[in-house]
């Protein structure tokens, strides 16, 4: 039987249990990313990668087009259920940060699992992140230095916390054997850096 281009009712279905995973995830993270800001110098922003790591993730575990979106979207309104509070803006959060991942993947064709496409895809989501923030108004009111160290941090954090700690997390799914059902079955992605 030849492996379906589309996403199929199971794929979505894996996704979104992805995503809320990550969704009860990401509401307690911001415990965390909160007990950093008063440390000051944007120390905080060096977790907020957190935040990005359910795009990277169910694309590594699936890889078919549209599963970032769907899982950064998916995580983004779960967590405001679990925060029993809705927020428009973090679901478009999510959504941005999803369609950022979703370019990276889309250039590899949606065939690489290496480490580098995940990394790339995580500082994508941290770069995304930035043009609303800056509609918000926050950060036109940090001074140059300081708006670099933040920027810096938060490219760090989605490098490391949602491309390499994402690719982490899915080579020890990998591991176990439990991968074999799900997303592309082909062998022949790349898997290296």
């Amino acid at each position: 039987m030849a492996a379906r281009k589309g996403l199929t009712l199971t794929d979505v279905l894996i996704t979104v249990v992805i995503a809320l995973v990550f969704a009860v995830i990401y509401s307690i993270w911001g415990g965390v990313y909160t007990a950093l800001q008063p440390l000051g110098l944007h120390l905080n922003e060096l977790v907020y990668g957190m935040w990005f790591i359910a795009a990277v993730v169910a694309y590594l575990i699936i890889r078919k087009p549209g599963v970032a979106i769907i899982a950064e979207f998916a995580a983004a309104s779960g967590e405001t259920i679990v925060m029993l509070q809705f927020d428009v803006m973090l679901m478009l959060y999510g959504l941005i940060q999803g369609l950022a991942c979703e370019v990276v993947f889309a250039i590899v064709k949606y065939k690489s699992t290496a480490l580098m496409i995940s990394v790339l895809a995580g500082v994508a989501a941290a770069l995304s992140t930035l043009p609303l923030d800056w509609y918000y108004g926050y950060l036109g009111h940090l001074e140059t230095w300081n708006l670099l160290l933040m920027v810096g941090f938060r490219v760090l954090s989605g490098a490391l916390i949602a491309g390499w700690l994402a690719h982490l997390l899915y080579r020890a799914l990998k591991e176990t054997g439990v991968l074999k059902l799900v997303g592309e079955r082909k062998a022949n992605h790349s898997e290296g850096l």
